[in-house]
């Protein structure tokens, strides 16, 4: 089930107030129709790593193809005042709304490829208004599935092919972040959900077991194990910390010998507090002593990839992980700070006027031009990205320059292969792209990932990737820092 189908109402006012107040300037200015050209990009890779994975454009879609304001929209916008108490919008740019058709030309990185920093992620072409509009909603889908995307990934990767399953419902902030949380851990690679209705609406698999209010709603903790496993027979994973952990893998071990009597075998335990190293490590020795060798040993409790890691290098025997609070909420970066630039503007049949925002701090100056993310190879691994204008011709030489730094360039042998990563997704507004299902996409990211050397996977001081920009595009961004710098500075003078 798509975004709109969820909400069941129009998203045009999902948005900031003054994309509302800018669109009606621009109306009334005459800009409204003026071609415009914005990229979304993040400037840092979230969590100190060394990649991050994009997602949430089937949203993004959905929201782009459905974009209209009903009269319900502008019957609230009507209903708005400035401070002296007057209409804050005119009825005719309201009236303007209402016949306001999505016209755009989008292209975007499709859900699951390994992105970097300053790429964009997504480039808008059309009305100036229009463009403008769309800004908020795109940030806060794109921004919050790419980061829950990312750490995911993170996780997985900690699991070393161990089962990981997203556990966060309950710690998400509020239904949708569990729900677009859920959606994006699976694109980054964990196998099941606990949510059912994210299960529902995106096909997810679903699993869980029981918390600990089953086993205190028995007199005996291994009355309750009895009494799960007589409702479901096959799917029985016990939690065996209410008590006394080493005490409830015992009593998990007499009930699953009764279930062999009877042809049923116990699936597993779960280990939520406690020393998860000593307790997986003592619990496996005596699941296998009483020969349970296939019984599972799930661990919860505040997991992360770095604890995952570390308890792997203690030798933990947990072989599937719960993963709740610290994947759905991101919990060391709770944001991944995309943005969103016009980079480009014409008037109707002129030449385009490329446009940076300026910034003391060279990280924050944007970059002109109508932009696409050229991707090298050699062999089957990844070797840099080129950040190129399209109305530009490639140098020869295939070289590029760092974003941030000069002196640094890269150029690429013509042993190389390439593809453009950003690819058509609207034309003047009509899909042109059709989304492939969750798990294409999760194979996606995994292919993605083994393309990448493990030296950018590694969560303490990874390798940094190659992103830059191809030299005719640093050259003119160049130009016209120096050009504004010289504006401001005569301006001051």
């Amino acid at each position: 089930m798509n975004l709109t189908q969820r909400y069941q109402l129009s998203l045009a006012l999902l948005t900031d107030m003054y994309q509302l107040t800018m669109a009606q300037g621009y109306w009334k200015k005459g800009m409204a129709e003026q071609e415009a050209v914005f990229h979304l990009y993040f400037r840092k890779n979230p969590f100190k790593g060394g990649y991050t994975v994009s997602a949430g454009l089937a949203d993004a879609i959905d929201l782009l193809r459905h974009f209209q304001f009903t009269a319900t929209d502008l019957d609230y916008l009507r209903s708005l005042t400035g401070s002296q108490g007057q209409p804050l919008f005119e009825e005719e740019f309201l009236e303007h709304l209402r016949k306001l058709t999505f016209s755009c030309d989008v292209d975007a990185i499709p859900e699951g490829t390994v992105v970097f920093p300053d790429e964009p992620l997504l480039r808008i072409k059309g009305p100036m208004l229009q463009c403008q509009l769309l800004e908020t909603p795109l940030l806060t889908i794109l921004n919050f599935q790419t980061l829950i995307a990312t750490k995911a990934a993170r996780v997985v990767d900690a699991a070393q092919g161990d089962n990981v399953l997203e556990f966060g419902m309950r710690r998400a902030q509020g239904p949708d972040g569990a729900l677009s949380a859920a959606r994006a851990a699976f694109i980054g690679g964990v196998g099941a959900t606990s949510n059912l209705l994210a299960g529902q609406l995106f096909n997810i698999p679903v699993k869980g077991t029981h918390a600990h209010s089953w086993v205190m709603s028995f007199d005996e903790e291994q009355e309750a194990f009895r009494a799960y496993a007589d409702v479901f027979p096959h799917d029985s994973v016990f939690l065996v910390d209410t008590y006394n952990t080493l005490e409830g893998i015992r009593k998990a071990i007499d009930v699953a010998q009764k279930m062999r009597e009877n042809g049923q075998e116990l699936k597993g335990i779960r280990l939520d507090s406690g020393d998860l190293a000593y307790l997986s490590i003592e619990g496996r020795k005596m699941l296998d002593e009483a020969g349970f060798p296939e019984v599972s040993i799930l661990a919860s409790n505040d997991l992360d990839e770095h604890l995952i890691q570390s308890l792997k290098l203690q030798g933990a025997k947990i072989d599937t992980w719960g993963i709740g609070t610290k994947m759905v909420t991101a919990y060391d970066q709770p944001a991944l700070g995309g943005v969103y630039k016009l980079a480009a503007f014409r008037q109707s049949g002129g030449e385009w006027e490329y446009k940076l925002k300026l910034s003391e701090q060279l990280i924050k100056v944007s970059t002109p031009g109508i932009l696409q993310v050229r991707r090298f190879y050699k062999g089957n691994t990844i070797v840099g990205d080129m950040i190129y204008s399209e109305p530009l011709q490639i140098n020869a030489s295939a070289t590029m320059v760092h974003p941030n730094d000069p002196t640094q360039r890269k150029s690429f042998s013509q042993d190389c292969t390439h593809e453009d990563l950003l690819v058509p997704i609207f034309r003047t507004g009509e899909a042109v792209y059709s989304s492939p299902d969750l798990p294409e996409i999760q194979k996606r990211t995994k292919q993605q990932l083994s393309l990448l050397h493990e030296t950018y996977r590694r969560f303490l001081n990874p390798h940094i990737y190659k992103v830059g920009l191809e030299e005719q595009l640093h050259e003119l961004k160049m130009n016209l820092v120096i050009e504004l710098r010289k504006g401001a500075q005569n301006a001051k003078e």
